[in-house]
């Protein structure tokens, strides 16, 4: 067998479960702590796999389950959650400490644009060389475009300086 097509298995099933005692849980079974031989007998009889549901459990915790509907149900389960997730899309706007009215204006459009799209806004003042002097007008302009926003996101984390970068995030208001 090449390496490549060996697979490793995500649960223990069957003759692979190598301890004196497991707890069956499950449908059609009493509950109860059993020898895996009777257990693996108890599968046996239905026709079923013995799997070992939770390994750190003192003693493991097998169901009697069938072991190939499970991993199918389990993949449809996880296909279901990850369609429900939403990706959080993270769009920067980059001033400068002395950004004039116009250069504001048109960022602040695009600002109010990727918020009402449901992204979160990354905003900062970059310094170069000497400007970090004008740290308070950074701060000025970030507060001032909160504040200008406020009615499509609100301020996650206050104008913070690290470095040569005073940041600011504003997440999206939720949609009613």
């Amino acid at each position: 067998m090449k390496p490549r097509e060996e697979k490793k298995e995500l649960h223990k099933i069957n003759q692979a479960i190598r301890v004196p005692e497991v707890r069956l849980v499950g449908d059609n079974i009493e509950p109860g702590v059993f020898k895996t031989s009777h257990a693996l007998q108890m599968a046996e009889e239905q026709q079923l796999d013995l799997v070992e549901i939770s390994p750190n459990a003192v003693p493991p915790v097998c169901k009697i389950i069938d072991y190939g509907k499970f991993l199918y149900e389990q993949k449809k389960r996880d296909k279901m959650l990850k369609a429900k997730s939403t990706q959080i899309i993270v769009k920067e706007i980059r001033f400068g400490p002395q950004t004039d009215e116009h250069d504001y204006e048109f960022k602040k459009k695009n600002a109010e644009k990727f918020l009402k799209e449901g992204a979160k806004l990354k905003a900062f003042v970059f310094f170069k060389g000497r400007s970090i002097i004008y740290k308070e007008q950074g701060q000025i302009l970030l507060l001032r475009l909160a504040q200008d926003l406020e009615e499509f996101g609100k301020v996650e984390t206050m104008p913070i300086l690290e470095g040569k970068r005073m940041t600011m995030f504003i997440a999206p208001k939720k949609k009613k």
